[in-house]
């Protein structure tokens, strides 16, 4: 059992993270609705401004649904106590980066050479 984290904190850091991201979601849900063309509204440019911001509020929700499935794996991994291992090298993942991220599934090396 691993002494130089708090597992007790980091959980209680994830569950307010994920729900930080369905509350986010809620209030994200008409942006993420298709653009509908409105015949109302004047000119190009403000049809372009819509589908640019339709596509940016899609790219955070992307990004978000990414961050919760690793928040999803990282209390799975406290369920079955096996948080704080690499997940693909077995190492320990370092006390200061499970603090600076604690949904993070893998070791500095090991994230290294996914991201040279």
């Amino acid at each position: 059992m691993r002494e130089d984290i708090d597992k007790d904190a980091l959980k209680a850091q994830l569950l307010a993270r994920a729900k930080e991201i369905a509350e986010a979601a809620e209030a994200a849900e008409e942006a993420l609705r298709p653009v509908e063309l409105d015949q109302g509204r004047v000119g190009r440019l403000s049809r372009m401004g819509d589908l640019q911001e339709h596509e940016m509020a899609l790219a955070v929700h992307r990004r978000e649904q990414a961050e919760l499935k690793r928040i999803e794996g990282a209390l799975a991994r406290l369920a079955e106590d096996e948080y704080g291992d690499c997940v693909s090298c077995g190492g320990e993942i370092g006390a200061k980066r499970l603090n600076a991220d604690p949904s993070v599934p893998t070791c500095i090396d090991c994230a290294s050479r996914a991201h040279p």
